[in-house]
């Protein structure tokens, strides 16, 4: 529209509450320890090859261990598990050795660490990098994939979580 400015930020925020997601996890191997961090920037991108793709804000540590690590899983949350959630997008969480403490995980196939109780894992290598505003965007190879029957899902929506029933 001519003369049209863009959209405001309180305007795209208020438009995009109204879009319910799932809520994902994505830990990463790091020198000091595991990490993790709270998204719901993430999407399918192919099916052949599969691939997904992540937005991590530019000046965030989650960006800087993704850049080195390569590699990265996504934990796709299920109901009961908002405590993890809220937990993994503090920014006044621990980072390096602590970040993990009394958070029950595995190892999985990539040494991406896959955080017990999870509804689905995908573990993924970084295959493209490319600029989003403050945030960049990752595509990545899905290199093992792992869903955990009878579990519903953790949705955000309109600033608050919510839950399906299991299947």
């Amino acid at each position: 529209m001519a003369g049209d400015q863009g959209v405001s930020a309180d305007r795209f925020r208020e438009a995009l509450a109204h879009f319910a997601t799932g809520v994902a996890i994505i830990t990463a191997p790091a020198p000091d320890g595991p990490h993790g961090v709270t998204v719901n920037a993430f999407a399918s991108l192919s099916l052949d090859p599969a691939l997904v793709l992540i937005c991590i804000e530019r000046n965030r540590y989650s960006h800087t261990v993704l850049e080195r690590a390569g590699i990265f899983a996504v934990n796709v949350l299920a109901a009961g598990q908002e405590r993890l959630s809220r937990f993994f997008s503090s920014t006044t969480r621990p980072e390096g050795p602590g970040a993990f403490e009394g958070i029950p995980y595995r190892s999985g196939r990539s040494g991406a660490p896959l955080i017990d109780g999870c509804l689905a894992y995908l573990e993924c290598r970084i295959t493209a990098r490319h600029p989003g505003g403050d945030h960049a965007i990752f595509a990545a190879e899905v290199l093992a994939a792992e869903v955990i029957p009878g579990l519903g899902p953790l949705l955000y929506y309109n600033r608050a979580y919510h839950t399906l029933p299991a299947p």
